[in-house]
């Protein structure tokens, strides 16, 4: 390997590395975050060039993939009767005001002035119909049973349950699914990406079972992430002794001319 080479190698290693100490950082910042799914830094080998007899050298690393982790975390229970976690695969599905679909599992729902549920960024939860679900005159909510069935009070005193319930959305391909801010994925590149068409359907109540009074925390390993933040640290000072070493040596070579 040429010194040069070994100069690109080096900085190569050292982009990687940083990128992946961001997105630990992230991770770390968003353990308490409801709903929350850790993310990984996925490398790969750069394209190795031939040095001669049947020999190949790697040209550093480089980033394959951030990919997310969806393993399911543990519940906090809460006074609230809207807050709702999911437990299994499934994901709940919100809509924005320009009607565009999002999956999440962060379940902090409340009710807005016109009776519906939305999440607190004001996107509207989306029953197993794909409908947002809209309640008549709401006083409070008493009741979200396992499959998501909503009972409530209204203000004339009446107790109601409305007739479709939270809709969850499995999705066979999660790999494909890319964060869309504040707890959320894009539902599109899923479909991209060959997982078909999504559909919300009622929560069966066993694989897939709504848990009212609780929210799914983040499934950051706190333990975990200082490891890897160190050993991702020592890489990239690996790295950045390799340019050292290299521009030594190019000084030693520049001093052997004159």
């Amino acid at each position: 390997m040429s010194i040069t080479s070994a100069m690109f190698t080096g900085v190569s290693g050292l982009l990687a590395n940083a990128e992946g100490i961001n997105v630990i950082g992230n991770n770390l910042a968003n353990v308490n975050t409801v709903g929350f799914k850790a993310g990984r830094m996925l490398f790969s080998d750069m394209l190795s060039a031939n040095i001669g007899n049947n020999s190949q050298i790697g040209r550093g690393t480089q980033i394959q993939k951030v990919d997310n982790i969806f393993s399911q975390s543990s519940f906090e229970s809460t006074e609230i009767v809207s807050d709702v976690a999911l437990q299994g695969p499934a994901f709940f599905e919100v809509q924005d005001a320009a009607g565009n679909n999002y999956l999440t599992r962060a379940g902090a729902f409340r009710t807005d002035s016109a009776g519906n549920l939305i999440n607190p960024d004001g996107y509207f939860v989306l029953d197993s119909a794909g409908a947002k679900i809209t309640l008549t005159n709401p006083a409070k909510i008493t009741g979200i049973n396992n499959t998501g069935l909503i009972t409530y009070v209204d203000t004339a005193g009446a107790t109601q349950t409305t007739a479709t319930g939270i809709g969850v959305v499995v999705v066979p391909n999660v790999g494909a699914l890319q964060k869309a801010g504040g707890t959320l994925y894009d539902v599109n590149l899923s479909i991209a990406a060959g997982s078909g068409a999504l559909t919300a359907s009622a929560a069966d109540g066993t694989t897939n079972k709504i848990m009212s009074n609780s929210l799914e925390q983040s499934n950051v390993d706190m333990a975990g992430q200082f490891v890897k933040m160190i050993l991702t640290q020592r890489a990239y000072s690996a790295n950045s002794k390799t340019i050292t070493t290299a521009d030594e040596m190019t000084q030693e070579v520049l001093n052997l001319k004159r």
